[in-house]
């Protein structure tokens, strides 16, 4: 009897943090499920992209793919273009590859790897993060075998036969930090409330401005402590209003600001309340570590999935919600202020957020991926 090959993969999703970090987090538990497998990843080149496929150390194959505009332009030709490119570097790819299965997490990416994957026989499976399913997905749940969602409200957007209710794949090591090694890796002290906030890998100038004020009355207050991360695009920016208005973060250790974070499993340990954005990993991560929230939905997120996402944290007593067309500094103030000192409602919050985690996602994911590969 010949041993038998080698398993392959291929992942396909598109060119956000949201699309790529799950992917990463099954890819990874493959590797470790098959220790022999080869796992590719199918981009756009983005170097958001790159930079997190690399670091995890997967192969990276780029293909043509462009979100298509949904009103007639000069750009919905060359979306068009795109496309037809996108679809033979896909067919080009899956021939020399012959994957035994194909993962699509979403965006345009997704689109002609998984439809030719599909019609190649070769068995395929979509992951969707967002309670809000994405056009890309709708569309790819008539050919893909499994569907796995992240939240229950999705079901009805999709063939209910092919549904798994999964959750979002996280990294284990995001729960692993713990509070007082974690407030004295960021020079914070155990004895005052916490609040870290962030927009994103790319920062959110909007929070930043609403977080500016917030600074600016710490200074005089230090009611509290405060871990701010700006994004690398505005960390000079921040910095130098900071400056402009001789503002000395020198002398107010209880304020900390960061262009990036990379070990965010501390900056989650040191927080007791967390202000971001309502991406579909945020909205997972939170729940892992039971943390608290104030979310400000990205406005220009495709569908208003981040809108829908923070609804349901709100809902569930996880998180408020401050929509960026009523955010200001001021507001954001009085809104941490009426948490982070309220021990009981931050308890209740925490509590809620970790009824919300799906914390078995990646062993879900595995398991019926085993079932594919029969």
């Amino acid at each position: 009897m010949p041993p038998e090959k080698n398993k392959k993969f291929i992942f396909a999703g598109g060119g956000t943090g949201g699309h790529i970090y799950p992917a990463i987090a099954i890819a990874s538990g493959l590797k470790r499920k098959y220790p022999d497998s080869d796992i590719l990843f199918i981009g756009t080149g983005k170097q958001l992209e790159k930079d997190i496929v690399e670091e995890a150390g997967f192969p990276l194959k780029i293909i043509h793919a462009k979100g298509f505009e949904r009103k007639l332009s000069i750009d919905t030709l060359r979306s068009l273009h795109q496309l037809i490119l996108g679809a033979a570097d896909s067919i080009k790819i899956l021939k020399e590859e012959k994957p035994d299965l194909v993962i699509g997490t979403g965006g345009y990416t997704a689109g002609p790897v998984v439809f030719f994957a599909s019609l190649m026989g070769i068995p395929c499976a979509i992951h969707e993060q967002n309670v809000i399913p994405g056009v890309t997905n709708k569309i790819l749940s008539q050919f893909a075998k499994k569907i796995f969602i992240s939240f229950p409200e999705s079901a009805n957007y999709f063939p209910k036969n092919k549904v798994i209710l999964a959750g979002n794949p996280v990294r284990p090591e995001i729960t692993k930090g713990t509070r007082r090694e974690a407030l004295e890796k960021f020079g914070l002290s155990p004895n005052m409330p916490t609040v870290l906030s962030f927009g994103g890998s790319q920062g959110a100038m909007s929070l930043n401005n609403a977080i500016y004020y917030v600074i600016k009355t710490l200074i005089k207050s230090k009611e509290f402590q405060l871990i701010h991360v700006t994004g690398k695009n505005n960390y000079s920016k921040i910095m130098q209003s900071l400056m402009d208005d001789k503002i000395d973060l020198g002398s107010a250790s209880h304020i900390v600001i960061k262009p990036y974070i990379n070990d965010m499993e501390n900056a989650y340990a040191a927080a007791d309340l967390i202000i971001s954005r309502a991406g579909a990993l945020t909205i997972a991560e939170l729940s892992a570590c039971g943390k608290p929230a104030i979310l400000i939905p990205l406005p220009s997120a495709a569908n208003r999935h981040q809108d829908f996402n923070a609804a349901l944290m709100e809902k569930n007593g996880a998180a408020i919600v401050i929509y960026e067309k009523d955010l200001t500094g001021e507001k954001l103030y009085k809104s941490i202020c009426n948490i982070i000192f309220d021990k009981e409602c931050l308890l209740k919050m925490s509590a809620s957020s970790k009824k919300l985690a799906r914390n078995n996602a990646l062993d879900t994911i595995l398991q019926e991926i085993e079932k594919l590969l029969k």
